[in-house]
């Protein structure tokens, strides 16, 4: 049987093709695994979608989350899967960490808030002051401001320190708000008291769980707020190709206090 040249000519260029091929889809298949890893496992980023952490976090803005900070639980994962309560590794939240949670009313919704009151602490709210196991966290007033992200509303800065010297800045948005006045809420071992930094535009522990958060679960954690990568106006978005330079460009690369 013989062989005609053309065909002597064509095959090692066809061989070569699907070596490239299968060569290309090895990589991508390689390069898909480690990011799900990485965003598995180490970090996740996130959008925030609304005021309640302002002014340290904006509408817009591209947060990175450390997901080894506490550990991992089933709220770390995607899609929330039904596996067993509790927490593999990972130290523990500490009062101030801004925290990156799933909702305990709907777990599909993920909010971010600021740890306030850890298990075994009481927490209350009176004339806005907080207070942490009969304490005031201290407030220094700093200057009146147009809300980042409604100019036409005016607020108070304050400057709150802890007790740990952790510090950070809130809105106060005036006396006898939604919220400045609350019970003495007692935090059961395994739960948290979060509250937002945007104090009269937040739905968080002062609320019951079926209109803000309540108390936290340790297992609805999804990890660590670290860093804001980017940030975004709002309006922008993935599929609105002539909004992705609407950028907050003094956001960027800035660490959440």
């Amino acid at each position: 049987m013989t062989h005609s040249p053309n065909a002597a000519a064509e095959a090692p260029p066809i061989a070569s093709s699907l070596r490239e091929i299968r060569e290309i889809g090895v990589t991508l298949a390689t390069a898909l695994i480690l990011a799900m890893a990485i965003r598995i496992l180490l970090f996740q980023p996130f959008t925030i979608p609304s005021s309640s952490m302002e002014p340290g976090l904006v509408t817009g803005d591209y947060i990175v989350v450390s997901k080894y900070a506490y550990g991992w639980s089933r709220a770390s994962l995607p899609f929330n899967p039904p596996l067993p309560d509790g927490r593999l590794l990972g130290g523990q939240p500490e009062r101030g960490d801004v925290v990156v949670f799933r909702r305990p009313h709907d777990p599909d919704q993920v909010w971010i808030k600021r740890v306030i009151g850890l298990p075994g602490d009481t927490v209350q709210v009176r004339m806005g002051q907080v207070f942490v196991n009969g304490r005031m966290i201290r407030q220094t007033p700093l200057q009146m401001v147009s809300d980042h992200d409604a100019p036409q509303r005016r607020v108070l800065e304050v400057r709150e320190t802890l007790a740990s010297s952790k510090t950070y800045v809130a809105y106060d948005g005036g006396p006898d708000q939604p919220g400045d006045d609350t019970p003495i809420y007692r935090v059961p071992a395994g739960q948290y008291f979060m509250m937002g930094d945007n104090r009269d535009n937040s739905l968080d522990s002062r609320w019951p769980a079926d209109l803000g958060v309540g108390l936290l679960p340790a297992g609805n954690i999804v990890g660590r707020a670290e860093i804001v990568a980017a940030s975004w106006k709002p309006g922008a978005g993935l599929f609105k190709p002539w909004t992705w330079l609407n950028l907050q460009w003094g956001r960027f690369l800035k660490p959440i206090r």
